[in-house]
């Protein structure tokens, strides 16, 4: 039984005495990450959810949206690479539904197809035109969901170690995130999850990076920290909770309604996404595919210049106009 896994069965039997220290706990640790990680963006209201985002880079350029991953935050994006991209696009990076500093009216916002119409939703409001969307890891699946919801307002997939397809085995170390019961997600939100998060964080950081090291500035440079929020974990929860059945029937609608072009970037090392079943398998549906040695899942905050450079490569061998959505 994985840590998270069992906080369920501690949260039914603790003595009441523990789970309110432990409740105690979790309201320090969420104080001092909103302390040292703060909204830096701005928000845009949907009927289903509040978006926060920054918006950078000229006004009149080409429009790239980045998209984060599992247990992630827009700082992801703007921790090295998000400025290097502004120099001449507008830039658009954004807290996920019920991410960071986003909200969700509901868990059930967490599966793909409502997480894309609340983006798409953002993205209108906002007054972006074809932008080019740049998702990573579960990002990526967002991004895919959105091309296949509105394939005609999106120009252009620009994908960064993207979960695009079902993993039967999963990456281990989010398998404990997976809570079916909404009451025994928040109740550990409050309770057990937190502490046990910051307990575990080194290990799981190490994890998720390898083979490459954490920057030491993640946890707030790259804003990390905002996992040790119950805000933070109800999100991760929900998000690998409502990931199945999505991701089947999403993957499965590739072959005949995926109009929309694109390229993946995957590292080789990759220890989250397996790059063959989740990257080179999108080369079938038309996509470019690129492994590059020694690198991770974390590429956005290890290799900005390489997800530069992909980024721009990827955007020159984009049609001009708006997408035809005949397959």
């Amino acid at each position: 039984m994985s840590a998270l896994s069992s906080f369920a069965l501690v949260a039914l039997t603790a003595p009441a005495a523990l789970l309110g220290a432990s409740h105690l706990k979790t309201r320090r640790l969420a104080r001092e990450a909103r302390a040292l990680v703060p909204p830096v963006g701005q928000y845009c209201e949907t009927p289903q959810g509040r978006i926060h985002y920054v918006d950078i880079g000229p006004r009149d350029a080409p429009p790239l949206v980045l998209i984060h991953g599992l247990s992630g935050q827009l700082q992801h994006f703007t921790y090295a690479l998000a400025d290097r991209l502004a120099r001449d696009h507008r830039v658009i990076a954004l807290d996920r539904p019920g991410c960071g500093y986003s909200t969700r009216a509901s868990d059930a916002m967490a599966r793909l197809p409502e997480q894309a119409k609340i983006l798409l939703s953002c993205l209108d409001q906002l007054g972006v035109d074809q932008p080019v969307l740049v998702g990573h890891s579960l990002g990526g699946a967002v991004a895919l969901a959105m091309a296949l919801q509105a394939p005609g307002k999106i120009r252009g997939l620009a994908l960064l170690a993207p979960l695009t397809h079902p993993d039967a085995g999963g990456a281990e170390v989010f398998k404990g995130l997976i809570v079916h019961n909404s009451l025994m997600r928040h109740l550990m939100a409050q309770t057990v999850a937190v502490p046990t998060a910051e307990r575990s964080a080194g290990a799981v950081l190490d994890q998720v990076f390898a083979p490459e090291p954490c920057p030491e500035d993640f946890l707030v440079k790259g804003g990390g920290v905002l996992g040790l929020r119950p805000h933070g974990f109800v999100a991760a929860s929900a998000d690998a909770s409502y990931l199945y059945p999505a991701i089947d029937t999403q993957a499965a609608r590739y072959a005949t309604e995926l109009s929309t072009p694109g390229a993946v970037l995957f590292g080789a090392g990759d220890a989250v996404l397996n790059p063959e079943t989740q990257g080179k398998a999108m080369e079938r549906y038309g996509f470019d595919y690129r492994l590059v040695p020694d690198r991770g899942h974390m590429l956005p905050l290890t290799a900005p210049d390489l997800c530069e450079g992909f980024i721009r490569d990827s955007l020159t061998k984009l049609p001009t106009g708006p997408q035809d959505t005949e397959k």
